[in-house]
């Protein structure tokens, strides 16, 4: 995954993502906020070019919420049951490189998946494999149309 973390406003984070979220929790405790993480993937093909993009959505109980994004191109032909896993890929890589400070301080953390319950959907051939993917690692899946870290905000940070 690409390195280049940046708030949503486009400033690139100035510390390694993990140092960041962890730096952000604490902040957030300190205000008196109770947070919530969902992380999330989207992606959107552009003729040979796929791009994804990864956030990091931080939601303080009752007072909205900020997040971390990261955006990473292939090159690489992919189905789409096979972009709808990748994109999970993305997801449980970052899931996986900061539960363990979700655990130390407390905060609950969900993976968003952008793929559609309903059946007449395309993406939905993907639907059993990504959440035995995310729930085998241990953590709270949500699909469409709960899944708004993946279908709305990094939907929206797809250039």
């Amino acid at each position: 995954m690409n390195t280049i973390w940046r708030n949503f406003s486009g400033e690139a984070l100035k510390n390694p993502v993990k140092q960041s979220v962890e730096e952000a929790i604490i902040r957030e405790a300190q205000k008196g906020f109770k947070l919530k993480v969902c992380i999330g993937t989207d992606s959107q093909v552009y003729g040979e070019e796929t791009e994804f993009a990864t956030v990091i959505v931080f939601l303080r109980e009752k007072h909205g919420g900020f997040m971390f994004i990261n955006n990473e191109r292939s090159y690489q032909k992919f189905s789409i049951k096979e972009r709808m896993l990748v994109e999970v890929a993305h997801s449980i890589e970052i899931a996986y490189d900061l539960c363990d400070l979700f655990t130390k301080y407390d905060v609950a953390m969900e993976v968003h998946a952008d793929i559609n319950t309903n059946p007449q959907f395309k993406s939905n051939e993907a639907l059993r494999e990504a959440m035995g993917y995310i729930l085998g690692m241990g953590f709270a899946f949500k699909a469409k149309p709960e899944a708004f870290a993946s279908s709305c905000c990094a939907n929206k940070m797809v250039n």
